[in-house]
């Protein structure tokens, strides 16, 4: 499965009970297709005592399917799709499709 989120990226929820909120990636699962995004789809767990440790209830982030959600420009700030672009040095970069920057120019300035 090709997949054109990675993590750190800004996306928008674009279905489910989290509908038009954003946040970051902290989770990819390529081989299934998800991602998990920062303060999104909260999941309560209850953990049962053991002799070691108390119980507890455990709050987490759980993941979505990657089709509910779209990257957000950070230059144009708006929802796209993902486009590819060759470079000189032969890499492919990641670019979007409205305003046609580089989505991970941010990535690339920290280096």
């Amino acid at each position: 499965m090709k997949v054109k989120i990675k993590v750190g990226d800004l996306v928008k929820v674009k279905a489910g009970k989290d509908n038009t909120k954003t946040g970051k990636v902290i989770k990819l699962l390529k081989n299934s297709g998800r991602v998990a995004v920062e303060g999104l789809n909260i999941r309560t767990k209850h953990v049962k005592k053991t002799q070691e440790r108390a119980g507890e209830i455990v709050r987490f982030e759980a993941t979505m399917d990657i089709s509910n959600v779209m990257v957000v420009c950070p230059h144009c700030k708006k929802e796209t799709r993902v486009g590819y672009k060759k470079l000189e040095n032969g890499k492919k970069q990641r670019v979007c499709k409205k305003c046609n920057e580089s989505l991970d120019q941010e990535k690339n300035d920290k280096k």
